[in-house]
């Protein structure tokens, strides 16, 4: 599925998008439009072609068919190839390894680019003192980089980028390699960053809860092409496949095959709706968010027994897991809930399905 969204204001113009290695394609047909000042998330698992498309736009791969265009003006065409180069693009890229020169002082590897565009040397000084306060490593100004944090590292990395003030700012993974303590930091860190600066970014990841944490705009890849584009809680409300109701959310949706029983949808030999929800098919993937299946039984409410997998406790609640053959299904207990690998669980299902979907993945509307 392609996502076209307009805007009066696009900083980003994706058209028909297509890039090939040999006979591989790595991105098929994408097409997306970003708003300037938007923090756009790709998001997906390995090999989706994610970062591919973060390299196009950089200007580091051309494509095979179609065209980018930044803020109205084309930089990458398939039929003309690397129009501008990434040096000519007014954006900036933040690797996944911080690539930072060993033999520079922390305000030399942010004060680099800045000498390389031949800023005069007055205003480099100002504007290094600039990003090192905006980053908060202003005391970190003389250190090498062998002599601070990877945290600091990361920090600096950004500064460096985000010094020659670029319109665009390019994220490949970039907290890949940190602890899951200072990812959580460094997010907060990297929207005031976007705040501050203006600029528009897209952002690499195949961590769908920092997408969902810091996009404005979200697309889903996967296999190479964007199954959904859009706000993150249109997403999470409207999944348009299979693929993207379980990808997003915390914790995944379940998806449930029920099949067509007189007028009902059968799963598991439980009936669970009315068959009404989607006329003309006899097999459909029912979607119950975790919080639409109850632990336990519940009075007049459909259930199966399945066996117990794992439990987390989450804000006084308990999110439970349990495996119905080789499907695993998750619900919510109310308090603390234990039990031993493999003891039967009763899940009720206590609200009707949140979307219906086709068995190839394409969401059923009524």
């Amino acid at each position: 599925m392609n996502a076209l969204a307009t805007g009066a204001a696009d900083a980003i113009e994706i058209r028909n998008l297509v890039k090939r290695f040999g006979a591989f394609t790595a991105v098929k047909d994408v097409n997306i439009s970003v708003p300037a000042g938007s923090f756009l998330v790709l998001v997906g698992p390995s090999g989706c072609g994610k970062s591919t498309l973060l390299r196009m736009l950089a200007g580091l791969e051309g494509p095979s068919e179609g065209e980018i265009a930044f803020v109205g003006q084309t930089v990458s065409s398939g039929a003309g190839g690397v129009i501008a180069d990434a040096g000519r693009r007014n954006a900036g890229l933040v690797f996944q390894s911080y690539a930072l020169w060993p033999h520079m002082t922390v305000a030399g590897n942010i004060a680099w680019p800045l000498k390389v565009a031949r800023w005069p040397r007055e205003k480099r000084d100002r504007r290094v003192k600039e990003v090192l306060a905006l980053l908060g490593i202003g005391t970190l100004a003389e250190r090498y980089p062998a002599e601070i944090s990877g945290g600091q590292q990361q920090r600096v990395a950004i500064a460096r980028t985000i010094a020659p003030e670029p319109s665009i700012l390019l994220f490949d993974e970039p907290l890949s390699n940190l602890d899951a303590k200072l990812r959580i930091e460094m997010r907060s860190e990297l929207m005031r960053i976007h705040r501050a600066t203006g600029a528009t970014s897209v952002y690499v990841t195949h961590d769908q809860v920092e997408a969902m944490t810091m996009a404005t705009h979200v697309a889903v890849l996967n296999n190479g092409r964007v199954e959904q584009f859009g706000k993150p809680i249109e997403l999470l409300r409207n999944p348009a496949t299979t693929f993207v109701a379980t990808f997003l959310g915390t914790p995944p949706a379940n998806l449930l095959p029920a099949r067509r029983v007189g007028d009902m949808f059968v799963f598991n030999e439980t009936p669970l709706t009315t068959g009404s929800i989607a006329p003309g098919h006899d097999a459909v993937q029912l979607l119950y968010r975790a919080e639409d299946v109850s632990v336990g039984a519940v009075p007049d409410k459909p259930s199966v027994v399945a066996r117990f997998a794992e439990a987390a406790p989450i804000a006084g609640r308990t999110m439970v897991t349990a495996m119905l053959g080789e499907l695993r299904i998750t619900g919510m207990a109310e308090g603390y809930f234990s039990a031993m690998p493999g003891d039967p669980v009763t899940l009720s299902f206590i609200r009707t399905p949140d979307a219906v979907f086709a068995v190839s993945g394409e969401r059923i509307t009524q």
